[in-house]
């Protein structure tokens, strides 16, 4: 039986290695001019003139990127009312860094195996998000397994059920499954609840839904689309480099299917997102190389309005589990990887710090390190909780509201777009959402439901 790879094994093409200095490279930043990948190099390792990270050169970039921000977007804190609903755990994919999903053949009617995952019906899905909205929230979040029962809709559905092969393009009928999560498009309607906002179909689901067919992400999209999503999270980008996608996720969708969906997607007239999960195998190149393809892409589409680094929780996750990684990223990493995103993408205005991530206290921080969102509510919250993520599910308007104006800045209510604002008076309280289509300023939540849904999230 062949041994698994270690971290010690791991051997890449692509190392942090330049000709540039570190003082050039912050002088460009300083300058605002568009910065290369040897740039970028140079500033996420404080320079590859010497081991380890610089604390004085790192506080530099940090202070290059804070007056950035406040060059760009000025001293406003942005946050949104919003729910996560992922409709399922069931996945096959095997992706090395993800302890969310569940395996697919555990869901099957006729297995002895219990699971601790879930799937949800449209109609059950539609009760969620309608309660919530009900609450105020206005955005509503998906993101969820590849469940071999998903199609993207009952055309899709009829193509996979005929395929010689349905092994081949992962198919099951939901028939097989205990509960069927319906299609993408059945689940898409149902989240639709009284204008709220749908953020859903990461490429990789995109990738799921077209399969077994020969339509292109256009197509995808726009049916999706005419079923009521808003707009595209760009999760399953991971690090878009081939050969640490091979180590992490061999059998997931590539860097250039991952552009490619997320091309189609602002092409149908869906807006987007885009991130970057990192802190795990890659290495600094890695990261800036994965920056200068965001950039490209905002280049050709000018669709992604935030750029949301995610910072790799490794505790219970394969990756983890067989000594491929010892850990996830320092605390000076994720600084200078937030620093390094505003000053190099040059074309997006904002950058996300989250809370879910860092924490309250390092979720701050990163507010002076170049971010200027701060994420949502959230109301539940599954992946990173189930990867051993521990600073809860759920942040108030009046937690947003206290932790923003205690570094001084300006809390300010957003929509996902970035098109409405609402800046919150600290001095005014209730602070309740008011944007949405049933906001009316009422907390989300009482202090005694709040106070339930925030107990760490490993209790």
């Amino acid at each position: 039986m062949e041994r698994p790879v270690t971290e010690a094994d791991l051997t890449f093409d692509h190392v942090p290695e330049t000709d540039q200095s570190f003082e050039n490279a912050l002088a460009k930043a300083r300058d605002g001019d568009r910065l290369t990948v040897d740039d970028a190099i140079e500033l996420l390792t404080t320079g590859t003139d010497s081991e380890g990270i610089d604390r004085r050169r790192k506080e530099r970039v940090l202070e290059a990127a804070d007056r950035r921000r406040a060059e760009q977007v000025g001293e406003e804190v942005t946050f949104i009312a919003n729910l996560n609903n992922n409709v399922t755990t069931a996945c096959n994919v095997g992706c090395l860094f993800c302890n969310f999903k569940d395996a697919a053949h555990t869901f099957e009617s006729e297995t002895e195996i219990e699971t601790a995952g879930f799937t949800k019906t449209p109609a059950e899905s539609r009760e969620i998000v309608a309660d919530a909205v009900d609450r105020g929230i206005y955005e509503v979040t998906s993101v969820s397994g590849l469940h071999p029962a998903f199609a993207l809709d009952e055309e899709h559905r009829e193509i996979l059920e005929e395929h010689p092969n349905p092994k081949e393009v992962n198919y099951k009928p939901p028939a097989v499954y205990e509960t069927s999560p319906g299609t993408y498009t059945e689940q898409i309607a149902a989240m639709s609840v009284d204008g709220v906002h749908v953020h859903s179909m990461t490429p990789e689901e995109a990738y799921h839904a077209r399969r077994g067919t020969d339509w292109s992400y256009e197509e995808v999209y726009r049916r999706l689309k005419d079923a009521g999503l808003d707009t595209v999270p760009g999760t399953a980008a991971e690090i878009l480099v081939e050969e640490v996608r091979e180590v992490i996720c061999p059998g997931k969708i590539s860097t250039d299917g991952w552009l490619e969906a997320m091309e189609a997607a602002a092409n149908v007239g869906l807006g987007m997102t885009a991130t970057i999960m990192y802190g795990h195998v890659e290495n600094e190149a890695h990261r800036a190389m994965h920056l200068k393809r965001v950039r490209d892409l905002q280049d050709r589409t000018g669709n992604i309005t935030e750029f949301v680094p995610l910072s790799f929780i490794h505790q219970n996750t394969p990756l983890f589990e067989h000594d491929v990684v010892s850990g996830g990223p320092s605390i000076d990493e994720d600084e200078l990887l937030i620093a390094v995103s505003r000053l190099f993408l040059d074309n997006v205005d904002h950058i996300q710090s989250s809370w879910v991530k860092y924490g309250d206290q390092q979720g701050l921080k990163m507010l002076s390190c170049g971010a200027d969102d701060y994420m949502g509510t959230i109301l539940s919250e599954e992946i990173t909780k189930r990867a051993g993520g521990g600073y809860g599910e759920f942040r108030s308007f009046e937690d947003y509201v206290e932790m923003i104006a205690s570094i001084g800045r300006v809390p300010v209510e957003r929509s996902t777009d970035y098109e409405k604002r609402r800046v919150i008076d600290p001095d005014e309280p209730p602070f309740g959402p008011r944007l949405g289509p049933k906001a009316d300023g009422t907390p989300l939540l009482t202090r005694a439901e709040r106070d339930a849904r925030t107990v760490p999230a490993d209790d």
